[in-house]
């Protein structure tokens, strides 16, 4: 039996993990009436209930709404990357799960030489051992064990089976590959890239890796060379400044399907509305390298960052922004990161014909934002990310949301990944999640299952369809040829 494009009844089964295959898949019928409230949590109705759930979930394409894959014409070429040093079986920890390592206590000493293309994969396996049984339950590493699983037929990570990693890598890094992750095995249909190296990436799939328009560099700065040289602008005003953003919005616009920043890992998203003869002093200062205070550089970025928030919404953009958790380690000030939710309601009102896209639900401050979906017409929440973050309140957050949001207002994917393979991971835990979320709100009484079917195919991409206008912007892309 398939289960989704080139997902088997073997996968579909790794996949769910603890969920019994004669809970899921036993029977084909699917009993229309749901539990009552009060009911025992799993009688046998419960059970029909989840294999009619499990089943739609698994069938399901995902519309991918936040990733950051480089090109696969980069990987195979072995294109240098920050995050992408090495061309063996270790690029799947380099993103994420390297920090889960770094904060169990493995030195950086034994971190750089596992991620280098110095050291024999063969002999990274005994890098990470000692670390291993400490991070292998954390959302990093399932979405990378899972992997490993599918890709490589490798359900334990070990001595004995390391080489057996590296040769599936081998096998599976081929022209095609990404198709193959994103699309035959995880059942993606399409995905939205936040390029890392430039403000938008030229992508030779451009309807399977659509693109956000990067606009963080824009206004924090401003990043004047990487922005600026590109247009051939001279900037030597605050207006010229105007006319680099307004080229960047013209140049690729159209084809963009929303604007990103990722600010919030310097600052909160407390932008205020600066009038512009209040900075253009500032801004020339800037210009000449002058030391400008905090308090400077706060106001000649906020001043920016409505510029190009008025320019997304003249184009129809949404604008995503990221709140809440941090990569990395020892970095993350929660006092900040307390104060993103009630910044995020400020932007709403202030703008209240720009569609925001608040992402990875801000974790840890979850209940918050769902507060913000229920309250502002402009507000949307993106679950990007937040399956690995932490799997369970993922969870708790999808079943909260869908019995006080409009379920209209959710994006419950995104694998927020530098390399291709750990998306498959990631994407079979987050549709173990929303299967899990929809089967306990049915076998709790809060939902029927015919609501709950119903809510499937739009939470997993039909509310991005028409958030991103992916319709339109694949007829566009189709046509698109870079040069």
């Amino acid at each position: 039996m398939k289960t989704g494009r080139g997902i088997s009844r073997r996968n579909t089964l790794k996949g769910i993990g603890a969920v019994s295959a004669s809970a899921i898949l036993g029977s084909q019928t699917v009993h229309a009436e749901p539990a009552r409230a009060g009911e025992p949590g799993f009688t046998e109705s419960a059970s029909d209930v989840r294999r009619g759930i499990f089943r739609r979930v698994w069938e399901t394409p995902f519309v991918d709404t936040h990733e950051h894959l480089i090109e696969e014409r980069d990987r195979l070429a072995g294109t240098s990357h920050p995050r992408v040093q090495s061309d063996d079986w270790s690029i799947l920890f380099s993103h994420y799960l390297n920090s889960d390592l770094i904060t169990s206590g493995m030195p950086q000493e034994s971190h750089n030489k596992f991620f280098s293309p110095e050291t024999d994969p063969a002999k990274k396996w005994s890098l990470i051992e000692p670390y291993w049984p400490a991070v292998k339950n954390t959302g990093y590493a399932q979405a990378v064990s899972i992997a490993l699983s599918r890709l490589y037929d490798v359900d334990e990570l070990s001595a004995a089976t390391v080489g057996k990693v590296q040769a599936g890598y081998e096998k599976v890094r081929r022209s095609g590959f990404y198709k193959h992750i994103l699309c035959d095995l995880a059942n993606i249909e399409s995905c939205q890239v936040n390029c890392l190296s430039r403000a938008f990436g030229e992508s030779d799939m451009p309807t399977l890796l659509m693109q956000d328009l990067s606009i963080v560099g824009m206004f924090a700065g401003p990043a004047l060379d990487q922005f600026g040289k590109p247009t051939g602008i001279k900037v030597s005003s605050l207006s010229d400044w105007y006319r680099v953003i307004d080229w960047w919005f013209d140049k690729y616009g159209k084809y963009a399907v929303a604007v990103k920043s990722q600010n919030a890992y310097g600052r909160d998203i407390d932008y205020d509305q600066v009038p512009a003869e209040t900075v253009e002093g500032t801004f020339k200062r800037r210009l000449a390298n002058e030391r400008l205070g905090s308090r400077q550089r706060k106001a000649i970025e906020d001043h920016l960052f409505w510029y190009a928030v008025r320019k997304a919404t003249e184009y129809n953009l949404p604008v995503k922004l990221h709140t809440g958790y941090y990569a990395g380690q020892n970095s993350m000030p929660l006092a900040r990161l307390i104060n993103n939710p009630g910044s995020a309601t400020q932007l709403c009102r202030k703008a209240p014909e720009t569609r925001f896209v608040f992402m990875h639900i801000c974790y840890p401050y979850y209940e918050e934002m769902i507060s913000i979906a229920k309250q502002y017409t402009n507000a949307y929440l993106d679950m990007c990310w937040a399956w690995i973050i932490n799997p369970i309140a993922a969870k708790d957050f999808l079943k909260k949301y869908l019995v006080t949001a409009p379920a209209n207002k959710i994006l419950t994917f995104g694998g927020d990944y530098i390399p291709v393979e750990p998306v498959l991971g990631h994407a079979l835990i987050a549709r173990r999640g929303i299967a899990l979320a929809l089967s306990e709100l049915v076998e709790e009484g809060w939902l029927s299952l015919a609501d709950a079917l119903d809510l499937v195919d739009p939470i997993m991409r039909g509310n991005a369809r028409k958030i991103f206008d992916l319709e339109a912007k694949s007829k566009l892309l189709a046509k698109v040829k870079w040069g």
